[in-house]
């Protein structure tokens, strides 16, 4: 009997000593734990170059490149070990031969790198600490997005995460994020970072567990059960580390990675990267947007530069903001602009009001652009051609009301014009989504409901005002033009004709185009653009243009 009992217990001691193997203690597995084919996350290989030239370290940030000449120091396995110990973060840093390699991988090869996202930190740090701390969650998981984008907004994966927290599509819709043709805000900063605070304290309250719930960021909730249920474990006694072989490659390093990205950030210094200092500091804030509104005409009228508002608001996908009284859109702004924004905001929308807008209704066979064609300077064929063409335009073809297209003259007001037509000033409004009654000189508008007599009248009432080469008769300028001192228009005529034979700048003002200042000189078009390199006909009121000299 005693033998039994004897070969029982060496049975049962044999078992546990396999089971032991296959489940090992996870406080030993996880410093003990090796890979010898690591693979790293795609997120890890970034165009750095493009990240240091970037316009936000162009301007605020100086880089030491000394990183470049200077070597990673040696460093032991228990001085890193040690290091993550001291470091006070509530997710657990291991220290195993996996997080050493990615460590190496920051501090050997990826330099460069590391420089651009600790300038780039400067700015989005702020961002992801204030949404992890309305969660309650650990600030440590700020560097979630160093390994998920390398601080790049515009990070796009091959399987279509986006942003800085790298979401999918069904994930940012799932957390409430706006993703449509023109707004995605995967890529906004602040939209983006609450959400995934939010998606991380649910995954926490999932597992219970940091390193499950970082995981499960990477892979989603589904991948970590199976890999659970693979393990023969359940959720409650899982750990990342005993469930490490049963993960996918990528997210088998993506803890690790986290951890040496975490040691990284926070021990720079020690393996000799440079620390990017701010040159100034970029203060921003919000403001909502209920109209819709392009880029180009906050940059025109505020002067903030094109690539800054992109790198403030990266969640507009083709630089428009789509915002309507009930759905505002948020703009961030440097700080001191916000006051201007909100003070010049019916400039802003009157900027190139035409050039932007957004039609709302559509006959078949109306042009996309605006009415009426403009009048140049030209041969007097084609000064002839364009008066009569608008004034085709403006003549009705039968006894009903017709639409005329109407230029701005010097003077003339919203209701002066409607009182021309014999329409109402609110009309004209409506029909050309004017937002308020100010109109500029040389706008286009387009009038409806204009009786027959009133538009023949129009009609050749414009033509008058026009010889045939395109100018401005005499007739048509206002009378205290006319009545100028004879003495002093010859000084100007001849200072004028003098300059036109140097070459010289001109200030682009609101409203001008290259066609106005090319006549403005007496040179051609491409002239202009030729002076200046330029490939298209776009020019931004408040930039200087070289004016090359009349031959």
């Amino acid at each position: 009997m005693m033998r039994k009992i004897i070969l029982s217990l060496a049975i049962m001691a044999t078992a546990a000593t396999a089971a032991d193997a296959a489940n090992p203690n996870v406080n030993d597995l996880k410093h003990s734990i090796t890979d010898d084919a690591i693979v790293f996350p795609e997120s890890f290989e970034q165009d750095t170059q493009r990240l240091l030239e970037g316009w936000y370290m162009r301007n605020y940030t100086a880089t030491d490149d000394s990183y470049t000449s200077k070597q990673d120091v040696a460093t032991t396995d228990e001085e890193i070990k040690r290091r993550l110990a001291q470091m006070p973060t509530v997710v657990e840093m291991p220290f195993n031969s996996i997080v050493r390699q990615y460590i190496d991988r920051y501090t050997k090869n990826s330099r460069p790198q590391v420089a651009a996202i600790l300038g780039l930190s400067l700015y989005y740090m702020p961002i992801f600490e204030q949404a992890l701390e309305e969660k309650g969650l650990p600030q440590e998981l700020k560097y979630l997005p160093v390994i998920e984008s390398g601080l790049d907004p515009n990070a796009v994966s091959k399987h279509g995460a986006t942003g800085l927290w790298q979401m999918m599509l069904a994930t940012g819709k799932g957390c409430g994020l706006d993703c449509n043709s023109l707004v995605d805000e995967r890529r906004d900063p602040y939209a983006s970072s609450k959400a995934a605070a939010e998606l991380l304290k649910q995954l926490y309250d999932t597992y219970g567990d940091w390193s499950l719930a970082i995981a499960a960021y990477n892979s989603g909730p589904g991948a970590v059960n199976k890999a659970i249920r693979r393990a023969g474990l359940e959720n409650g006694k899982a750990d990342f580390w005993n469930i490490y072989n049963y993960l996918s490659d990528e997210t088998r390093g993506y803890v690790p990675m986290f951890i040496a990205a975490t040691y990284v950030m926070t021990y720079y210094p020690k393996h000799n990267i440079s620390p990017v200092l701010p040159t100034k500091p970029l203060v921003t804030d919000t403001v909502g947007c209920t109209d819709r509104v392009h880029f180009d005409q906050i940059s025109a009228v505020l002067g903030i530069p094109i690539d800054e508002l992109r790198i403030l608001n990266p969640q507009y996908r083709e630089d428009i903001v789509p915002g309507t009284p009930e759905r505002p859109y948020m703009i961030t702004l440097p700080s001191k602009q916000v006051h201007a924004y909100i003070m010049s905001h019916d400039q802003i929308l009157a900027y190139e009001a035409q050039k932007y807008a957004h039609r709302e209704t559509v006959e078949p066979g109306e042009s996309s652009t605006p009415a009426g064609p403009a009048i140049v300077s030209g041969t007097a064929d084609t000064a002839d051609q364009d008066l009569a063409a608008l004034a085709q335009t403006s003549t009705p073809a039968s006894g009903n009301t017709t639409s005329v297209t109407h230029k701005v003259a010097k003077g003339e007001t919203l209701a002066s014009i409607a009182e021309k037509y014999g329409v109402q000033a609110t009309e004209i409004r409506s029909a050309n989504n004017l937002r308020r009654n100010a109109v500029r000189v040389g706008q286009m508008l387009t009038i409806n409901g204009v009786s027959p007599e009133k538009a023949a009248i129009a009609a050749q009432s414009v033509a008058a005002d026009f010889d045939t080469s395109g100018q401005e008769t005499a007739a048509a300028k206002p009378a205290a033009q006319q009545k100028k001192n004879s003495k002093a228009t010859s000084s100007k005529k001849a200072k004028k004709k003098n300059s036109a034979k140097k070459a010289t700048t001109h200030t682009i003002k609101s409203g001008e185009n290259l066609g106005k200042i090319a006549r403005k000189y007496g040179v051609s078009v491409n002239a202009i653009k030729k002076a200046n390199g330029m490939k298209n006909d776009n020019i931004r009121a408040g930039s200087t243009l070289k004016i090359p000299a009349k031959k």
